[in-house]
């Protein structure tokens, strides 16, 4: 497999330059951490508009966690995965249990990344990012979250993704920008020549650009 980017960095410029026409409407990126946080970067300083962030969390079946049953956004917005809950007959106070518990991950890395966790994305272009997309779960329920913000229009920005993921982003948000889309697909790194692990450190000072006041 050619490797398409050779660090996030790259990838973000290389990004931009397909975003440019946005300019003029002062758009604000909304980045995935940790990762789409430096996509987010970039394209926020060459757009030269707000930089945020937006966390979701996946919510484990109660046997497997790895199997998403759903998800949920900072405000409990809950999204389910219907087909898997109907399936596993999956209690309510399950769900309320767990919808609780990732909330505070959520404002935890709300508080640590940004400092808030309110938005006002209502009548705004709102540019949703990550480094790459594999199932683009958390993309897909950040993207329904950001639609019933009522914003002027959301547009997906990622440097690589799969077709059938892609196709599905498409039925959600106003246009979706990819720079390749690969048929054969197994992760995202694998199409990075550097792909390492972003730490919250990094993060903080990417964020601590744009003004955020972070304590931690």
């Amino acid at each position: 497999m050619d490797k398409i980017f050779k660090d996030r960095t790259d990838a973000a410029k290389k990004l931009a330059e397909k975003l440019l026409w946005l300019k003029d409407e002062n758009p604000i990126i909304l980045a995935i951490p940790r990762g789409g946080v430096i996509i987010g970067d970039v394209i926020s300083s060459i757009l030269n508009c707000k930089l945020d962030i937006i966390v979701s969390r996946k919510i484990g079946a109660p046997d497997n966690q790895e199997l998403a049953i759903g998800a949920v956004m900072h405000d409990g917005s809950y999204f389910p995965n219907v087909e898997i809950t109907r399936m596993l007959n999956i209690p309510e106070s399950f769900v309320e249990e767990e919808t609780a518990r990732q909330r505070k991950e959520i404002e935890r890395r709300l508080m640590k990344f940004s400092g808030i966790k309110e938005y006002d994305l209502a009548g705004k272009t709102v540019v949703l990012v990550d480094d790459g997309i594999a199932t683009g779960a958390t993309m897909s329920v950040s993207a329904h979250w950001i639609k019933k913000q009522k914003p002027k229009k959301l547009i997906i920005a990622i440097p690589v993704g799969p077709p059938e993921t892609i196709c599905k982003l498409n039925q959600i948000a106003d246009k979706v920008v990819v720079l390749q889309s690969p048929c054969i697909f197994n992760a995202v790194g694998e199409f990075y020549e550097v792909f390492d692990q972003v730490n919250d450190e990094e993060v903080q000072k990417i964020m601590k650009k744009y003004g955020y006041k972070l304590n931690h």
